[in-house]
Order: structure tokens, then sequence, then C-alpha cells
């Protein structure tokens, strides 16, 4: 594909990335998000982050079927990107509203100008939050995958890379996969016993960590066999 052509599909992809944020604020704008807004929130943001995290972590099994698919790749960054963004929309409804944190009174507060009252809103609600950080295990796998995603973002650049290293910095973002994992067992201690939604992505993240050793292995027998590899096939 040419580069004139990935820069359309990237336009189109971004677009797409940001829909789910956008129809969640008209939705909250407009007091559509049914008898319990602050966990309908909770979860449309907490599943948008972890559909984003599977989406880039398939684009290298994809990407690997055929090199007419490398062009993928380059939509890797932005759609980590917006895992990232997701993820933070995710602890910040829990932080700003699902704490109790007033979050009108605060509003309001910083029209006026009043920045102590703002202070004190938020250390009215700072012993809660490290209580539930300390007693639920969920929040703790949670907040230790929003992270590593910090971490991935701020190093997610062409700079960083340079400047860090090819190695380095490949090591360091294969940790997406954990995040992907705590993600998935955040989600899991979160919802109720017997409630299986988490099911589906479970098998799908379980189906692209086995992709990375499926192809070391389709790759050693290739070898052993003297199959010639294709031309163009990307490394690993």
């Amino acid at each position: 594909m040419s580069t004139r052509a990935v820069r359309i599909v990237k336009v189109f992809v971004f677009l797409f990335c940001l829909a789910p944020a956008l129809l969640m604020l008209q939705q909250f704008r407009t007091g559509n998000l049914g008898t319990d807004p602050v966990a309908s929130l909770t979860h449309y943001t907490g599943n948008w982050a972890v559909w984003m995290l599977l989406t880039g972590l398939a684009i290298t099994p994809l990407r690997r079927l055929t090199p007419k698919l490398g062009w993928l790749v380059r939509l890797r960054r932005m759609i980590g990107l917006f895992a990232f963004f997701y993820a933070t929309l995710h602890l910040l409804t829990y932080v700003f509203l699902f704490s109790g944190f007033d979050l009108p009174g605060a509003i309001d507060s910083v029209r006026l100008g009043h920045w102590a009252e703002v202070r004190q809103k938020w250390l009215d609600v700072w012993p809660t939050l490290v209580d539930d950080v300390q007693k639920r295990r969920f929040i703790q796998v949670g907040l230790l995958a929003w992270t590593i995603l910090f971490a991935l973002a701020v190093t997610s650049s062409q700079w960083i890379m340079r400047k860090m290293g090819g190695r380095p910095w490949q090591t360091l973002h294969l940790l997406v996969y954990g995040a992907a994992a705590l993600a998935i067992v955040h989600y899991w201690w979160l919802v109720k016993k017997g409630n299986l939604e988490p099911l589906r992505d479970t098998v799908i993240l379980i189906v692209l960590l086995l992709a990375r050793p499926a192809w070391k292995l389709v790759q050693q027998w290739r070898g052993r066999s003297g199959s010639p590899r294709r031309v163009g096939s990307p490394a690993l």
C-alpha cells in the first residue's frame, strides 16, 4: 500500500477510535447513560481500553500472514495510544466520579478561582482512594496495567526509541502483553462471580499470546525442513 493510501487509512482509523469517546460524551451530556451513569462510564471506558489493546496486539500476527499486510504496523502506535487514552478515562472515571469526589463543586470552584476548595475536595476523598487500592485486588492490578501503558505511551515516539536504542525499547514494549493480561485479570475480578463477559476477551488474548511462540515454531520447522523463507516476510 502506498504512503498516501496509508495516511488516508490512518485518518479513518483515528476517527473510528475516537468515535466511542465522542458518543460517550454525547450520552453523558444528554443523560442517556442508564440508571447508574458512573457504572456505565466505568464499564464503557474499560471495555474500549481492552478492545484497543487487543486490536494493537493483533497487528503483528496479522501482518505476518502476508507481506502485503506489512503496512498495518504503521497503525500500531496510534491504536496503542488510544488504548492508553481509554484506560486513562477509565481511571479518571473511578477517581473523580466513583470515589465520591465533588466534581461539580470542584468545577465551580475552578471557575471562581477558589483553588484551595478544589484542593480540600481532593484531600477529602484521598483516604478513600488509598483504602480502596489497599483492599481491592482488582484496583491494584488495574492500576499496574495503567502504569505499564503510561510507560509505553511516553516512550512510543521515534525520538525516544532512538534515544533508548532499539533492543531496550523493544524489550520495554513487550510489556504490552503483560498490561493486556493484567487488564483481563482486572476485568474478571471486577465483575460478579458467574459473569462470563470477560471470557471472549480472555480467549482472544490467549490466541494472541500463543501466536508469537507458534510463529517461532513455524520458522524453526521451515529452517529444519529446508523450506525457503518467503521474500519480504517480516522478522520476529
